[in-house]
């Protein structure tokens, strides 16, 4: 399914949540949005390019890598995601 300029935060959630699932087999309910990728969710920094990669084909659109940098959390990705498709379609 592809992120819109139409969704909710909370559908964000729901499909950034599904493909850290299906990409890492993470227990879902390891995905809170406090979830550290890294500590709480043993993300390194492959699967996060990884990670970014999906979520630019999903979305349509193209993370800038500074961007990516400040995210931690699951939280940190949905408002990533969020920011990312406002900034395109005001």
């Amino acid at each position: 399914m592809k992120i819109t300029s139409a969704m909710g935060k909370e559908e964000i959630y729901a499909l950034v949540a599904k493909e850290l699932h299906e990409m890492f087999e993470i227990d879902p309910s390891r995905l809170v949005p406090e979830a550290h990728l890294y500590t709480d969710l043993d993300i390194d920094s492959i699967d996060a390019v990884d990670l970014v990669v999906r979520l630019n084909q999903i979305t349509g659109k193209r993370f800038q890598p500074e961007t990516f940098k400040a995210v931690r959390t699951v939280d940190d990705v949905v408002n990533a995601v969020a920011q990312l498709i406002r900034e395109n379609n005001p």
